[in-house]
């Protein structure tokens, strides 16, 4: 799907800290260029490819706020949205490498390369990793009004009614679904895929009865299934959801290395400073730390993960391929 490159209007959130010492001294401890020591001068702008509210303005919200008092300093949160991501992503990819434009994205760094045919970006080259921030999975849910109470009885529902189902996810190209196609893939299934304007908008159509399916990222939809309103049938990730533990995740069902979350991650653009790099990476991992933190964030839905930049890197390098293949197994051509 064609998305039109647009900029919504900014929502910015400006939060300060205070205490220049300690990371004064940090700095000065790496080897870098010389100005390094004196980072952050001026107020550090991080980029969500994304509108307010999604799961990676959240993120990328919570690590500002705390961000302005580690460093310390001002940290601005600037929402660039359009061409699903690409456009925001593109902005930082040729924003100076001062240390002073950096990215938090989701998932969508990794999948776009195989869904357009151009991108304004090079995942590998145009970008130094700072952090793997967290990661969500993804779930497939049903109205409770199908009948279908596990993953096997909706398989077994779509291969006696060819064509029946449809399912809803918050977009083409975006990892719930690219799971719902992976799932059509691995089970020999054919249910027709309804693609809508963000995860609250899919859920929804479900609970209206618009789609009798959806595979959704789990933040939005855990308040539904909580409720009864939606009923979890798997989760993608790589075990249960701490709070939903009956729910079962794809590869206990049977589906080796079904494992499709969206991630949440911190990057630089290309040559900024090793200094200012590995200072952010270290901030953030305490952040990520935190109990009371990682507890806010377990609330929102993520797990936190606070790998530094060769986890960030080992991510990238395994999921631009693992996404490019699933999008030409599906079908799907590059826009």
């Amino acid at each position: 799907m064609a998305e039109r490159s647009s900029t919504l209007p900014s929502r910015r959130g400006v939060l300060r800290g205070g205490g220049s010492l300690a990371a004064a001294a940090a700095l000065a401890a790496f080897p870098g260029n010389a100005g390094a020591a004196t980072y952050p001068e001026r107020a550090v702008r991080i980029i969500v490819p994304f509108a307010p509210a999604g799961p990676t303005d959240i993120m990328a919200r919570i690590m500002a706020s705390h961000l302005g008092e580690a460093l310390p300093g001002t940290v601005i949160v600037e929402n660039r949205a359009g061409a699903g991501g690409n456009l925001g992503i593109g902005v930082v990819a040729h924003a100076e490498p001062d240390g002073y434009t950096l990215l938090v994205t989701s998932s969508a760094y990794v999948v776009n390369p195989g869904l357009y045919a151009k991108t304004p970006y090079d995942p590998y080259k145009d970008f130094a990793p700072i952090a793997e921030l967290g990661t969500s999975p993804n779930v497939f849910v049903v109205d409770p009004k199908l009948g279908v109470s596990s993953m096997s009885e909706l398989i077994a529902r779509a291969k006696a009614n060819p064509n029946e189902l449809n399912y809803a996810s918050p977009g083409i190209g975006t990892t719930p679904h690219l799971s719902g196609e992976l799932l059509k893939i691995v089970a020999g299934i054919n249910i027709t895929h309804v693609p809508f304007p963000g995860a609250g908008p899919a859920t929804q159509a479900v609970l209206a009865g618009t789609t009798q399916t959806a595979c959704v990222a789990l933040p939005p939809a855990r308040p539904q299934i909580e409720s009864g309103a939606l009923k979890a049938l798997a989760v993608t990730g790589a075990h249960r959801w701490f709070d939903l533990p009956d729910v079962p995740t794809m590869v206990e069902l049977g589906y080796k290395d079904f494992i499709a979350d969206t991630f949440q991650g911190f990057l630089a653009p290309a040559k900024t400073p090793s200094a200012v790099v590995e200072l952010l990476s270290a901030r953030s991992i305490e952040i990520l730390g935190k109990p009371d933190i990682a507890e806010q964030l377990r609330k929102d839905g993520f797990e936190v993960i606070a790998n530094g930049p060769d986890g960030m890197k080992k991510r990238i390098e395994g999921e631009v391929p693992k996404w490019r293949d699933l999008i030409a197994k599906a079908g799907i051509k590059p826009v």
